[in-house]
């Protein structure tokens, strides 16, 4: 299956998406420390539910989707917002940082698998390169403080089955992407999976209600607003967009950069130092992007079709 020609600006776009998940992280596990954990993530993505749905009603984008439609944002709400969420807000609470940033970091090759098997994808050498130096950029980052794979825990798991969850609907969320405007897609996905999720708190949270409005900070809930808006809201809406656009591998190589946001969040909130190992990881996660994402190629296309363009231009302006 061929993907279209992404324009430069959307690359950049991604990333903006990665930073914002990238801190998210670390305001999830402020959160969850904080708020009764299934009943707070269910509030975060109905906020941002709501507001995709405000943007799309102003839009005039707004509408009712087909059954076909309806079974697929069903199906994908709750692949990429119920399991995906349900595990990483529980996942956090009981694994390292190191082990979580090197399961969320392999979700790139996790992605090209299911993308080969269910949309018969191609991945060129380069592309392959990529994902390897993606792959081992990350792993530098996250084991660069020394304490290494601890062994396999239920965090672990946990981490884990969110990250394939989230990568298998990025296929459901391809194939609808064809007949559905993706904002309006994650709209509903957002609105259905927060729905699933408040349910399923009632029965292992009885007084999450409670404990949610107990909460009195207003720093907290500025960051849960945050969470919700810039993290959830923004993140989805964006990367739905680039998935339906440039297909699901070439997307999710961008969840390299993850781990390096996660960092940046940490030197610049927490005080961390950033090691020599983190650094020459940096580079190998920017190498894994540029290649397995096809971005250097598009942006060499794009250099070339500028330079043959140029000489037309001048021609037409001397006649």
């Amino acid at each position: 299956m061929q993907n279209e020609k992404a324009p430069v600006g959307l690359y950049f776009l991604l990333i903006a998406v990665m930073a914002s998940w990238g801190f998210n992280v670390t305001m999830t596990k402020v959160l969850v420390s904080y708020f009764p954990t299934v009943t707070m993530t269910s509030f975060r993505i109905f906020t941002a539910a709501i507001t995709v749905i405000i943007i799309l009603f102003i839009t005039k984008k707004l509408r009712l989707p087909t059954k076909r439609e309806l079974g697929l944002i069903f199906l994908a709400s709750i692949f990429n917002i119920v399991i995906h969420h349900f595990f990483l807000s529980n996942g956090l609470r009981l694994t390292t940082g190191t082990n979580a940033g090197l399961i969320l970091g392999s979700a790139p090759i996790i992605v090209a698998i299911f993308s080969v098997i269910f949309l018969r994808e191609r991945i060129g050498a380069w592309r392959a390169v990529g994902f390897l130096a993606g792959i081992f950029g990350v792993s530098l980052v996250v084991l660069s403080n020394g304490t290494g794979i601890s062994g396999i825990s239920l965090g672990d798991i946990a981490i884990f089955i969110a990250m394939a969850s989230q990568a298998f609907s990025f296929i459901i969320i391809k194939k609808l992407a064809g007949s559905m405007d993706t904002g309006l897609m994650t709209g509903y996905m957002l609105f259905l999976g927060s729905v699933m999720l408040f349910t399923l708190s009632r029965f292992m949270e009885p007084n999450g209600m409670s404990e949610l409005v107990a909460v009195h900070s207003w720093k907290l809930w500025l960051l849960f607003v945050v969470s919700a808006v810039v993290a959830t809201a923004f993140g989805n809406f964006v990367y739905n967009f680039a998935v339906g656009k440039i297909g699901p591998s070439r997307s999710a190589i961008f969840m390299n950069f993850n781990p390096l946001f996660s960092l940046i969040g940490a030197l610049l909130f927490l005080g961390e130092s950033i090691k020599v190992p983190q650094l020459i990881g940096f580079i190998f996660i920017i190498i894994g992007v540029l290649l397995g994402s096809g971005a250097l190629m598009d942006l060499i296309y794009e250099r070339k079709k500028i330079k043959v363009r140029d000489p037309e231009k001048l021609l037409e302006k001397e006649v």
